[in-house]
């Protein structure tokens, strides 16, 4: 009896349908191997993350054999795991985890954000408040624009909900509030209009007086210090800056500024709401440019100034790649806006002590302002960079290319880390790989700085600076890194 009930209870293995093992059998399996191969290399580089490339090559070679597959599991998995891509992508996931433990959601839970500014970073940053369940206002002085800001919302919930009902139900947290209704009710009051000055303090005139007494005042300014903001606030202390990033659907990353003068008590609930709208919190200082944006320009800028040295823009953007950059920094600055780009190196110019490449202000004043006006450094179609295909230089020509950018990139991190902007290297790390996209898999700047060597990273600078000029002098903060001491 008990014998008769456990061969019936016992599930047979079911064997699978003809379709489903026909790629593994031998004649076919090379060539769908070679097939994903090559659908792989269309969305990763496999000197970059080869962990996908062995896996396929596994089954390639022992697909029929399940104890060579063991086997071969065995032996790959050992490998790779030690490998240094595993390596650096296992502490960039640690990076995240401890930009996380930065917040603590139960010192804050706000139910109510405004947002002033329907453009597309306000309208934005509304939408996905609104997407992560907060209720939100979204103010403007033009209906227009708080209605592209609705149509575009609608796109990114019907896009994240699939479910008609969620979707509806995000659309009904999201009110276009032209006359500012929502600012006496609001947990997070957040300003996102156009960058100056006098019209954001202008703009906090009318809002201060109207706010609860616990509400925090928050400015999206992309580079303007807080000090220069807060000048008229009664209560100055409760102004800080939350920067996001552009697309704020797809940049985890969320800049929480702060200076000297900021109340303690305002800093952590802004860490908080990151959290509570799923954003990783990078306390930064008021210096102009923050962290992401002053790391980020010396890049862009040495991008430009190879345009005006006649080198074409898809070879610097493949120098890029080849690197492991997500996206070439000629495309990334058609993307932001050249506008935009312009704006932020003037504002930062100061610091960097060098002419701004004649492109960039050439483009800007002929209206070719990149992938929103449809011409910038490259011709835009339906969303997409027109880029004309070019001989590609030797490998060698490439690696110098990238040099110039990267190491720009780097020199400017460690001055930041001299500086204090962070509060220590692997949170400089953290906050240049989650808001530029920094190759991961080199584990940050700094990181890769250590790898490389950092005597031999100052070294190539000064051979840079000797062949190109003062843009790559040596920070400082090179020898404290060195010595162990930054």
């Amino acid at each position: 009896m008990s014998r008769a009930c456990s061969s019936s209870s016992a599930a047979a293995p079911r064997r699978a349908s003809l379709a489903a093992r026909l790629p593994g059998l031998l004649p076919l399996r090379p060539a769908v191997a070679a097939f994903m191969a090559r659908q792989l290399r269309a969305q990763v580089n496999p000197a970059h993350y080869p962990a996908p490339f062995a896996l396929l090559d596994h089954w390639r070679r022992h697909g029929g054999n399940a104890h060579a597959l063991y086997d071969s599991e065995a032996r790959e998995v050992s490998r790779l795991i030690v490998s240094d891509t595993a390596q650096q992508l296992i502490r960039v996931f640690l990076l995240q985890e401890r930009l996380k433990d930065l917040a603590d959601k139960d010192t804050f839970a706000p139910r109510h954000v405004h947002v002033v500014g329907g453009g597309v970073m306000g309208g934005d940053i509304a939408a996905w408040c609104a997407l992560r369940g907060l209720t939100v206002t979204l103010q403007d002085r033009t209906p227009e624009l708080l209605g592209r800001a609705m149509g575009r919302a609608a796109k990114l919930f019907t896009r994240r909900l699939k479910d008609r009902y969620q979707v509806q139900a995000a659309l009904d947290r999201l009110t276009p509030d032209h006359r500012g209704l929502g600012v006496p009710r609001a947990d997070v009051v957040i300003e996102a209009i156009f960058e100056d000055a006098e019209a954001k303090r202008a703009l906090y005139a009318e809002l201060e007086p109207r706010m609860r007494e616990d509400a925090v005042l928050a400015t999206n300014t992309s580079s303007i210090p807080l000090a220069e903001l807060r000048q008229d606030l009664a209560r100055p202390e409760r102004l800080i800056g939350l920067h996001f990033f552009n697309p704020v659907a797809k940049m985890p990353l969320l800049e929480i500024v702060r200076d000297e003068h900021t109340d303690p008590e305002i800093l952590a609930r802004g860490l908080a709401f990151a959290r509570h709208i799923d954003k990783l919190p990078l306390p930064v200082s008021a210096t102009p440019g923050f962290l992401v944006n002053r790391v980020l320009m010396p890049y862009l800028l040495e991008a430009v100034r190879l345009l005006d040295e006649g080198v074409p823009a898809s070879v610097i953007d493949h120098a890029a790649l080849d690197f492991g950059m997500p996206m070439g920094p000629i495309e990334l600055a058609d993307t932001v806006g050249l506008d935009i780009c312009l704006s932020v190196a003037r504002k930062l110019a100061p610091l960097h002590d060098e002419p701004l490449p004649g492109q960039l202000e050439q483009q800007v004043e002929a209206g070719h302002l990149g992938k929103k006006s449809g011409q910038g450094f490259y011709r835009w179609q339906k969303g997409q960079a027109q880029k004309p295909k070019v001989n590609m230089p030797p490998r060698t020509r490439l690696e110098e290319l990238a040099d110039r950018m990267i190491l720009r990139l780097i020199n400017e991190s460690v001055a930041c880390l001299r500086e204090g902007v962070v509060e220590d290297a692997d949170l400089l790390d953290a906050g240049v790989i989650f808001g530029t996209g920094f190759a991961p898999f080199r584990g940050g700047p700094l990181q890769y700085a250590r790898q490389r060597g950092m005597e031999r990273c100052e070294k190539r600078l000064h051979e840079l600076e000797a062949h190109y000029g003062h843009q790559f002098h040596a920070d400082p903060g090179w020898h404290e890194l060195a010595t162990g001491h930054g």
